[in-house]
């Protein structure tokens, strides 16, 4: 029998005691024969028997059992059944906000947005103008805030708009890409691109272009396809016949 430690000599021969401990706590998993025993503290042991269920391949019943001082009775204080070295394990657990991964999100699904997080910022909105400004200047300050497009408790900061740009430059919409590479023109030459506002307009726009794999989607301005409004159908090589009229031979089957 495997012992390691300097186990304490009453709780080395405490093995019925352990074995009747785990047998009552493992019901139909079963205990299987002893395994060992090792020194946890000063008479303080564990017992490890094993687990012969089919579905814990490498588990063991681990059983510990204490002895007061100058005490001759041993008493069980935990059983547990725990993995050995070359058991089955589940993955390890990873909290679900690190889980999600761009395009997890489905209907119905909310995602917080941390109040930490670094790719938005606080915003402008009208609520943080003081109570006693003027009626007119307090209604032409909404007007700015509604036609600038804020009036948002948190918009995109700076480091939040350059990651979108590397990871948008990185994408299929980028310009590094076999599309790109075989396309005729460029986007920002293209009809069918849509310009995003600034800042983030001078080098990303939308196509809207729905025969184009990138039809609503964010492109570069470097960005190419087949699909480009210069791309005119080729001329034919020749040119029809002009139609021709027989006024010499008649069909009787008319008459």
């Amino acid at each position: 029998m495997p012992v390691a430690g300097a186990v304490d000599r009453v709780c080395l021969e405490a093995v019925e005691l352990a074995h009747a401990a785990a047998v009552a706590r493992a019901g139909v998993l079963g205990v299987g024969e002893h395994q060992g025993v090792v020194a946890e503290d000063l008479r303080v042991a564990t017992h490890l028997f094993a687990c012969p269920h089919p579905g814990y391949p490498g588990w063991s019943w681990q059983v510990t059992v204490a002895r007061a001082s100058r005490a001759r009775v041993v008493t069980v204080s935990e059983v547990t059944l725990l993995p050995g070295p070359q058991s089955l394990l589940a993955p390890r657990w990873v909290p679900w906000a690190e889980r999600v991964g761009p395009g997890d999100l489905s209907p119905g699904v909310l995602m917080p947005t941390p109040d930490n997080d670094p790719r938005v910022e606080p915003g402008f909105v009208v609520t943080e103008v003081p109570p006693n400004t003027d009626p007119a200047e307090w209604a032409a300050t909404r007007a700015v805030v509604a036609e600038l497009g804020l009036g948002r408790e948190r918009v995109l900061s700076p480091h939040g708009r350059d990651d979108a740009a590397e990871r948008w430059i990185a994408g299929p919409g980028g310009p590094d890409n076999p599309m790109t590479a075989q396309a005729p023109a460029l986007c920002e030459t293209c009809a069918y691109f849509v310009t995003l506002a600034a800042p983030m307009g001078r080098v990303f726009g939308v196509c809207s272009n729905e025969y184009t794999p990138s039809d609503a989607h964010v492109v570069s301005r470097d960005h190419g396809c087949g699909a480009h409004s210069d791309v005119t159908e080729p001329s034919r090589s020749e040119s029809a016949a002009p139609p021709m009229w027989d006024t010499v031979t008649v069909d009787f089957g008319l008459f």
